[in-house]
């Protein structure tokens, strides 16, 4: 599941010029339009804005370094305070939890470079700040006509920016974000001291209904600051504990289509069976929350693996228990994951991520099949095994890798069942389709956005650190939206591999240990031989996807069949998991019956497993 956060982003001014106009007069424009020698001189920028979006509302203040490239931003957006900077060399987030993490994964690093590089009018320097910059010609839209650029600065990544060619200032830009593309627009520009600013600002993912509105209420130009404003802050964080003072404790979880369940408490109630994602944060449900008489605020646009998206809220929890250990008041985004329950086939409380990783050293043993909380100052990594740096992007933690000996950046997610799915962007840049004669065309995951799809082969080598895995089950990711299509990853590393290890995160020192589980599951690698994707339904399992030429399309199962047997046991007897698995695991040349229900008639239809990668 890819990760969560309150979204904004804030632009000074620019601007445009006359249609077939030359770059370079466009940005001469613009800059005459925006105030021209106003701005000469200024060195610092204070703003403070008033936000309104996705239910909630709430304010926002920024102070940039207009010389040096540097920026923070502070918020307070409904339950949620937290915090972003950029010191001129890397970026950090402050969460809603209270943590700091340094974020250096994904496009953080580019897309600071370019909010400074827009926020400083770098444009307007004879050098063009040293950015490529390209005229994409004049465009139309709801009556109005712009210039259009398309900008790289020197080690950030593209983004359009629109120019009206009336007022010569900048009106919107367009940035791929991660997964997404967010189209940020500006209006109601006012001077302040002589500097134009736009006085309203509106950040979309495309979708109206979760747009986010920022209402310029001050602006001030300062003297130069001190390089602490910009720097990481260091916190201290006192919020959790182990009973008894214990360095750590240990619980038991459950393994279900390569996901993680263990026993959590809410405001010491429960248990209640949470899935452990390190791709996700932590999450309750609609009806736990609830159960819990838990107040959810605000409507989030929530996007991860799939096209699609989730509307979620927030909330406040006083105590969460994981084995003896506690966490106090925090933040969970109330997110219908129970509405996945037909693709897990069951249904779970919520989820425990990235907060409750951060504050602990966490270690999952897939082998003994238990998750143990280490209190951070007790840690001892000489038995951890192999050390492999990590990145955050946002919540998530990414690793250096390669595949196939193709250097690139992957997600490491305890919430994926698969083993390792590639982007699309990563295929296409590679050219990694044509070298697969062997495979198939199938769903290869379920997250929040919906089905995701790829061709699945049975790949090459992959590369973390010093260990090397083969043989892997690898989907070419053919997705057009959502987590598989973010151009900043190769893929994502998911649970099928990790369980081969026991897993030490160490969150805090931007550290993961691998070392080899005992004893190892003997199906790792093994991939479905029917061919076949079904999910819970009332009176069995709901056929949604078969692959095309698989023993399933062949024997004449189709989309949209409810299988109410297999072997002559009653589906609703069955776990869904476990006929995954067996499907999963029993040898090619196995007949396993399907009694069908068609059109109002049961039909018994026998599937002869075979491999299919």
């Amino acid at each position: 599941m890819r990760h969560f956060l309150i979204a904004f982003a804030l632009t000074a001014a620019a601007a445009s010029a006359p249609a077939c106009a030359a770059p370079a007069d466009i940005l001469d424009a613009n800059r005459a339009a925006s105030g021209a020698d106003a701005w000469a001189g200024k060195v610092t920028l204070k703003t403070s804005y008033a936000y309104s979006g996705q239910g909630m509302t709430g304010k926002i203040e920024s102070v940039t370094d207009l010389t040096n490239g540097r920026m923070v931003d502070s918020y307070v957006i409904g339950p949620g305070t937290g915090a972003q900077g950029y010191d001129g060399a890397h970026s950090w987030a402050k969460d809603a939890s209270g943590t700091v993490t340094p974020q250096e994964g994904g496009d953080n690093h580019a897309l600071s470079v370019n909010e400074v590089y827009r926020r400083g009018n770098l444009w307007w320097n004879a050098d063009r700040g040293g950015a490529a910059i390209v005229d994409d010609g004049e465009k139309t839209d709801n009556g109005g006509t712009f210039e259009v650029l398309t900008v790289t600065p020197k080690d950030g990544k593209p983004f359009d920016a629109w120019f009206d060619v009336k007022s010569h200032l900048l009106s919107r830009t367009v940035e791929k974000q991660g997964p997404q593309t967010m189209t940020t627009s500006l209006s109601d520009y006012r001077s302040f001291d002589g500097a134009m600013l736009a006085g309203k600002t509106i950040v979309s993912d495309g979708d109206a209904k979760y747009d986010q509105t920022m209402t310029l209420v001050s602006a001030s130009f300062l003297p130069a600051q001190d390089a602490s404003v910009f720097a990481m802050p260091s916190v201290t964080i006192t919020d959790f504990s182990i009973a008894g003072g214990a360095k750590e404790t240990t619980f038991p979880f459950e393994l279900f289509n390569n996901h993680i369940y263990a026993k959590v408490t809410i405001n010491g109630k429960g248990p209640y069976t949470f899935i452990f994602d390190t791709g996700g944060v932590n999450v309750v449900t609609p009806p736990l929350a609830r159960e819990l008489a838990l107040k959810s605020e605000g409507k989030m646009d929530v996007h991860g693996g799939g096209s699609g998206s989730m509307e979620a809220g927030l909330t406040k929890i006083g105590e969460i228990g994981l084995g003896r250990a506690t966490i106090k008041d925090k933040l969970f985004i109330v997110l219908p994951l129970d509405t996945m329950s037909n693709t897990e086939g069951f249904t779970g409380g919520g989820m425990v991520g990235f907060e409750t990783f951060r504050r602990f050293v966490t270690r999952i043993d897939y082998g003994a099949n238990t998750i143990t909380l280490i209190d951070p100052k007790s840690f001892d990594p000489k038995d951890s095994g192999i050390a492999v740096p990590i990145k955050f992007d946002g919540n998530v933690p990414e690793v250096a890798g390669t595949y196939a000996g193709v250097p690139g950046t992957f997600d490491i997610d305890t919430g994926s069942r698969a083993e390792l799915m590639l982007t699309s962007p990563f295929v296409a840049k590679n050219n990694l389709r044509p070298r697969y004669t062997k495979g198939v065309d199938a769903v290869i995951g379920w997250g929040v956005g919906g089905p995701s799809r790829g061709f699945v082969v049975r790949g090459e080598p992959l590369r973390i650190g010093d260990i090397q895995i083969a043989d892997t089950v690898t989907a070419l990711s053919t997705d057009t939206k959502g987590a598989q299509s973010d151009d900043a990853l190769a893929g994502n590393i998911g649970g099928g591999i990790l369980r081969r290890f026991v897993l030490t995160f160490d969150y805090g020192h931007n550290t993961m240990y691998l070392k080899p589980a005992s004893p190892l599951s003997p199906d790792i690698g093994a991939y479905d031989r029917a061919g076949l994707w079904m999910n819970l339904s009332a009176d069995g399992f709901t056929v949604v996807d078969v692959t095309p030429g698989a023993p399933a399309a062949a024997a004449g199962l189709k989309a949209g069949d409810t299988i109410v047997a297999v072997d002559g046991t009653s589906a609703k007897s069955l776990m869904l998991y476990n006929v995954r698995k067996r499907l999963r695991d029993e040898a090619a040349g196995t007949v396993v019956t399907f009694t069908v229900k068609r059109d109002g008639k049961n039909a018994d239809i026998p599937v002869t497993l075979r491999d299919l990668i």
